[in-house]
């Protein structure tokens, strides 16, 4: 699972500082604990983003230059799943399972997130980084949150999470942000399985890249350089969905779909209402909620 990896766990965390610090009257959700997973260098770039006129043109220029929309993606894609997650604790989920967490701190910053028990599953080595920083900001782990480590390439979630405490019967939120276009598709559909594993009425959300847009079936704006440059970054994407098929793929593993969303859901439900419908997206980005059936 690769976006967990320094560079992409680092840009995402640059892409969640800079829209934390837009205007609460403008942003779209906060992230404390973001700013402090970055070097002097992409500190210094989002202190700059911060100033007057000046600061607006910096992120294009600085870390959407090689991308189609990515800061606008992760932002809005992680208020999507802050809401579901939200909804569902509110709803008594018992367990949170995050998968390649990298430096995702919604264990630490979603009200009611503590009233469940969140296992962040992740390679250790990002891990020991999480734990440095985390020990600076909170002095300590809290009660709720287990760090599960985890090789992907040698070792199975079958073989790791009931050692850390986690029920296969209790109702359960996963979150996969990131992860699935960095698998092969046998591991994508082991973790499907998985999660449908899980007790009934568990859900999960994922993060997914639009098959055209691997195999070049579909011209997305911005797809080359996309490809291009996670491939000079040694994490290319090798797995995608197409929507079309998506219901039919996780009914075979007995996994519903709820809900799956794009660029217009994104744009008409989070993007239009702060007048930032005009924000660059990466299209061939999505999201799909599923639930398990049993």
């Amino acid at each position: 699972m690769r976006e967990t990896g320094s560079w992409t766990a680092t840009l995402v965390a640059l892409y969640r500082a800079i829209e934390s610090s837009r205007s609460a009257a403008t942003r779209l959700f906060r992230d404390p604990f973001a700013p402090s997973f970055l070097d002097w260098r992409l500190r210094s770039a989002l202190a700059i983003s911060r100033l007057p006129v000046v600061g607006s043109a910096v992120p294009w220029s600085l870390v959407d230059g090689h991308w189609a929309g990515p800061r606008g993606t992760v932002a809005v894609r992680t208020r999507y799943i802050d809401d579901v997650l939200g909804e569902a604790l509110r709803e008594g989920m018992e367990q949170v399972v995050i998968l390649g967490a990298g430096f995702d701190c919604r264990a630490y910053r979603i009200p009611g997130v503590d009233r469940a028990r969140v296992f962040e599953v992740d390679h250790p080595a990002t891990q020991a980084r999480k734990k440095e920083v985390l020990a600076r900001r909170l002095g300590a782990l809290p009660a709720h949150v287990i760090l599960v480590p985890i090789d992907f390439t040698t070792h199975s979630l079958d073989a790791v999470m009931p050692g850390a405490g986690y029920r296969r019967a209790g109702r359960t939120f996963f979150i996969c942000e990131g992860v699935t276009h960095y698998l092969p598709a046998p591991d994508v559909d082991a973790l499907l399985d998985f999660v449908a594993r899980g007790g009934r009425g568990s859900r999960m959300v994922f993060t997914y890249i639009h098959r055209g847009m691997i195999d070049g079936k579909v011209a997305f704006t911005g797809a080359a350089n996309t490809l291009a440059t996670v491939e000079r970054a040694g994490e290319p994407y090798t797995f995608g969905f197409d929507p079309a098929d998506l219901s039919r793929h996780l009914a075979a593993h007995r996994l519903r779909l709820i809900e799956d969303v794009g660029p217009d859901t994104y744009r008409d439900r989070y993007l239009r209402p702060l007048d930032r419908q005009d924000q660059p997206l990466a299209e061939f980005q999505r999201a799909a909620l599923v639930e398990v059936t049993g």
